[in-house]
């Protein structure tokens, strides 16, 4: 397998990315430009690109979009947006009275000087009608995935590592890898 750099600006989640892949995954922050879709797979691949542009190694990228049934797909790519401008109770707000149904698109990119490729995860759940839970990374507190009756940011350790690598495709980026 050759050395893959994951580019992200969370320390954090370059850690528990590595552990949930199960293989060694360096990790660097690099300004990316975010250029403004719904189609997850351009923003994705847009980042891919620069990534590799900017480090001229292999490396990896993971964008993700929270689509809401009752909002026809938004905020989708834009959640990170709608996080930094809106408390997490005024994003279940926009639910109020509506369809609560959500999905989840995960898409891990890797790129190196001869290959570029997408892997991407779908899973379903709803919005809970008030944040709950202190644990997990941004929107956890307001997903309940399919199955469960608890949000992310409330589920014990396992369970919360049982969801995140349901939500991420890591076997097929991990039997890929191997490959390389």
């Amino acid at each position: 397998m050759k050395e893959v750099t994951f580019v992200t600006g969370n320390p954090k989640k370059a850690e528990y990315f590595s552990k949930c892949l199960g293989l060694p995954v360096l990790y660097t922050a690099i300004d990316l430009e975010e250029i403004q879709s719904l189609d997850i797979h351009e923003v994705a691949q847009h980042k891919l690109n620069q990534a590799y542009e900017k480090l001229q190694k292999p490396v990896l990228i993971e964008d993700l979009s929270l689509e809401f049934e009752a909002l026809n797909g938004l905020p989708g790519t834009f959640i990170k947006f709608f996080l930094q401008t809106l408390p997490l109770q005024d994003i279940c707000n926009l639910l109020k009275d509506k369809n609560k149904e959500a999905t989840v698109r995960s898409v891990i990119g890797y790129k190196d000087s001869d290959q570029s490729k997408l892997f991407e995860r779908v899973s379903h759940g709803t919005i809970s009608e008030i944040p709950k839970g202190n644990g997990g990374f941004g929107w956890d507190a307001i997903y309940i995935p399919q199955g469960y009756s608890i949000t992310r940011a409330e589920m014990s350790k396992e369970e919360d590592e049982k969801t995140f690598k349901s939500l991420k495709p890591f076997e097929e980026l991990r039997e890929f890898l191997k490959l390389c």
